[in-house]
């Protein structure tokens, strides 16, 4: 019994002698070293954003709990955190190979042999009693075969965590893009409305104007064409919010309570993200998606090794020890003893170049990783570089805007005051106010592009996954 339990142990540290596995290298990034960003000094340098956490970067409390929210009952992180679960349990199965299997095995059986069978005047009943400790099939790694196929499971348990990372980093982006985007077009929707209030008021003076001939039919006309338009423009503003309010839902996982709902941009929903003059594009190398590439990588380099040991035998013991008797009374009686050692060893000759296949196949798979690793750095270089270089003219564009916006008003005003007076037409006040609604509602539109342009820049700099 005892020389039974020295062979698991002998054979555990015979396993894994030599690791055929390539040594990793971690590829150098294809992209310049640095971005040249924009220097500014409002909010927090950049190039710490994987360091801040969502709860401190969302500034606006309900956008904060609307986050929570999702986080606890999106079904894509759902799924993704059970996929973490999943592979960590394959993990644990490829590793579990790589040692015995050590089992109690206790049996009985009888047998009846009939006489003309035996040579005698009687059949003869045979029984036989046993109880054996052993293992079975474990294979002898001297080539890191197994030790091999496990570090690839274990990179590809660290893939789907570092998925669920970069899962979480995007849903956390599009929801508060979902939200910022409810508040904009809920602004368009008051906007819409308050003209199509002043609309109306301006088509029933004309109604009466016309009426005892101080104004045109023509006048008349456009005024109501106008308040038609302000009419299309409440109605699709109105079935836009709905269904913003629809997507946010799907987002969330559940219906997000009214009070959580925005009903404009809030003036510091999120922090500005101010870029140094420089930043160095080795902070990409933090960021969830190209960590998971690099963990598929690593795999691709263990399954080579994996494939490398095929070429080599493989030494598969099998051994059982204990005691057997024909009687119960004498199962652990003296002289009882009884032991198994069938080892034996796999020598490949010839299999039709499978194995070179295998082999191939193995390196392939791991220069099509390289790319993808490769493909995924430069993605997110790109991504980086675009929010850096709209981030760049918006302060300018929305100084602008807004200035155009007061330009805009002022010009309504004095072509309202002028129609009023009788100087000129009501053709150029409308003109006028539609200038207006018009600079108004890009003015909206190009604070949402702002607020999603530092939702862009800290996602693209790694931020926003931390759970904690």
């Amino acid at each position: 019994m005892r020389n039974c339990l020295l062979i698991p142990g002998l054979a555990i540290l015979l396993g894994g002698c030599v690791n055929l596995a390539p040594d990793y290298a971690q590829p150098i990034a294809p992209v310049p070293a640095t971005w040249q960003g924009t220097n500014g000094t409002e909010g927090t340098m950049a190039e710490t954003a994987d360091a801040i956490d969502w709860r401190s970067f969302f500034m606006d409390a309900r956008l904060r709990e609307v986050i929570a929210l999702t986080l606890a009952n999106n079904r894509d992180l759902r799924v993704a955190v059970l996929n973490i679960e999943k592979a960590r349990a394959q993990y644990r199965i490829q590793d579990a190979s790589r040692y015995p299997a050590l089992g109690v095995v206790a049996g009985g059986s009888v047998t009846r042999t009939p006489a003309d069978q035996t040579g005698g005047n009687a059949a003869v009943i045979a029984r036989n009693q046993s109880v054996q400790l052993g293992f079975s099939s474990y294979e002898l790694d001297f080539f890191g075969r197994l030790k091999n196929l496990s570090a690839a499971a274990l990179a590809s348990y660290q893939f789907n965590v570092e998925t669920q990372r970069s899962v979480q980093i995007s849903l956390v982006a599009e929801v508060a893009g979902a939200w910022l985007t409810l508040a904009a077009d809920n602004e368009r929707l008051q906007l819409a409305a308050s003209t199509l209030k002043s609309q109306q008021i301006s088509y029933e003076l004309s109604q009466r104007s016309h009426a005892i001939g101080s104004t045109s039919g023509l006048d008349l006309s456009t005024a109501q064409a106008s308040v038609e338009l302000a009419q299309v423009d409440l109605g699709t503003f109105t079935s836009q919010v709905q269904q913003d309010i629809n997507a946010l839902n799907l987002l969330a996982g559940i219906a997000v309570p009214a009070h959580l709902l925005p009903d404009r941009i809030p003036d510091a929903s999120t922090l500005l993200l101010a870029a140094p003059a420089e930043l160095s594009s080795a902070l990409l190398l933090k960021r969830p998606d190209v960590l998971a590439a690099e963990q598929t990588l690593i795999a691709a380099n263990a399954d080579v090794g994996a494939a490398r040991a095929a070429f080599f035998p493989s030494i598969t013991l099998t051994a059982q020890g204990g005691t057997a008797s024909s009687s119960l009374s004498g199962l652990f009686t003296a002289g009882s003893g009884a032991w198994s050692f069938p080892p034996s060893i796999n020598v490949p000759i010839f299999n039709a170049g499978s194995n070179r296949a295998s082999l191939d196949a193995a390196k392939i798979t791991k220069d099509i990783d390289i790319a993808n690793y490769e493909k995924t750095i430069q993605v997110a270089f790109r991504e980086v570089a675009d929010a850096l270089a709209q981030r760049a003219t918006l302060d300018q564009r929305l100084g602008a805007q807004q200035r155009l916006v007061d330009a805009s008003a002022k010009s309504y005003r004095l072509s309202e005051a002028r129609y009023r007076s009788g100087i000129d037409s009501y053709l150029n006040s409308l003109v006028a106010e539609r200038s207006w609604y018009g600079a108004q509602q890009n003015l909206i539109s190009l604070r949402l592009v702002e607020q999603n342009n530092r939702i862009n820049l800290y996602k693209a700099m790694g931020g926003g996954w931390s759970s904690s």
